[in-house]
């Protein structure tokens, strides 16, 4: 393979992946002439609500937006915490701040980077309204062991699982477990809209609250507005339906999931397969027999150097996440978390999407090795 070639993949930390379908469910939606929340849009909804195995799903205009509308939909409000990692995109932090609430931060399992049940119970007090673990990687989060004392406590699981789409918890889909889910939709993710979310509700109230805030408290659907002449406001609500331009993406994308899932399952064994040979770095464990994974993560000593080294042979490294409680804006909820700010220092995410091939993985872990210290301790 010629550099040229190897470059053009190894390039980029992430891009999206098309399937040549996009563009004519994009122009048909265009030649109808309706671009908002349209029966394209309920139309994705009900696709994702039968792939899941759920009755419902509810389209909202990006993953952020389905955070924040899952956290109204459990009473989040003011004087209320939210226990979540800080090692996510600090959207997960904002969703929170946007409902009047506090983030609480707890630590992480060094091994797969996510929540980790017992720093739940620690983190938990009087003012917990709801937990917020989240999917890294694609993985789920498994709170088995502390769900009866949330449950008895009335703190409801909000999965911030925007990487997470597709992957299974045992036998069910994430989106299936009975917490309320929220998925991303954006230009990256597992299946991309362009941009886009989905709130998957536990009942039917749910889901007609979340209609009602992802539509300025409006219930009613387009269909329904159009044969009256009024419409009802029934609470507080903002502009975050998803455009029908958005769900026929998705719809076209939903229809080669398959493909997506198998392809970025075997991107990320090929990746294990050659970290094997580079012993300083430490795979991020996606559990990928269960997950479909949204990136490849490594930890690896003397990260801010090593990120230079790649970065200056054009390889597409990237850092998911620096840690939100070291973030000025989150200073007031600043926790010490020995773990996350570990894996802060020394996580490294590497390209990975479907442009990639086997020998450019394989070049990357090559120039990986090459740029790891020698003799230096983790």
């Amino acid at each position: 393979m010629s550099n040229t070639i190897t470059m053009r993949g190894s390039s980029r930390n992430s891009s999206p992946f098309l399937y040549g379908t996009e563009a004519d469910a994009v122009a048909r939606v265009l030649a109808g002439g309706q671009y908002g929340h349209t029966e394209v849009t309920e139309e994705f909804e009900d696709r994702i609500a039968r792939f899941l195995g759920v009755p419902e799903a509810v389209a909202v205009s990006s993953g952020t937006a389905a955070l924040h509308t899952a956290l109204l939909v459990a009473g989040v409000g003011p004087g209320d915490e939210v226990i979540l990692p800080s090692l996510t995109f600090c959207a997960t932090v904002q969703a929170v701040l946007a409902c009047g609430a506090t983030p609480r931060f707890a630590d992480i399992d060094p091994t797969t980077v996510c929540l980790e049940p017992g720093s739940v119970l620690d983190a938990l007090n009087p003012a917990t309204k709801a937990v917020l673990p989240v999917l890294y990687g694609g993985r789920a989060v498994d709170l088995s062991t502390v769900r009866p004392d949330l449950e008895e406590r009335g703190i409801t699981v909000v999965e911030d699982a925007a990487q997470a789409f597709g992957s299974m918890a045992g036998t069910q889909a994430v989106g299936a477990t009975g917490a309320l889910t929220c998925f991303s939709f954006g230009p990256i993710k597992n299946l991309t809209c362009g941009q886009g979310g989905m709130v998957i509700p536990r009942s039917p109230e749910e889901a007609q609250q979340a209609r009602g805030f992802r539509m300025l408290g409006v219930t009613q659907s387009q269909a329904e507005r159009r044969t009256a002449t009024t419409y009802r406001v029934d609470g507080f609500g903002l502009r975050y339906q998803m455009s029908s331009i958005n769900a026929a993406i998705g719809l076209a994308q939903l229809d080669r999931f398959s493909e997506t899932a198998a392809a970025r399952q075997q991107l990320w064994r090929t990746y294990q397969e050659a970290l094997q040979e580079v012993p300083g770095a430490a795979l991020v464990d996606v559990d990928v027999d269960c997950s479909v994974p949204h990136l490849c993560a490594v930890l690896v000593p003397d990260r801010d150097a090593v990120f230079r080294r790649l970065h200056d042979q054009g390889i597409g490294v990237g850092v998911h996440y620096p840690p939100n409680h070291l973030q000025a804006a989150f200073a007031p909820w600043r926790r010490e978390l020995p773990v996350t700010e570990r894996v802060g220092r020394q996580i490294l995410t590497l390209p990975f999407h479907q442009h990639l091939g086997a020998d450019e993985i394989q070049y990357v872990a090559t120039a990986l090795a090459r740029a790891l210290p020698v003799g230096r301790p983790r």
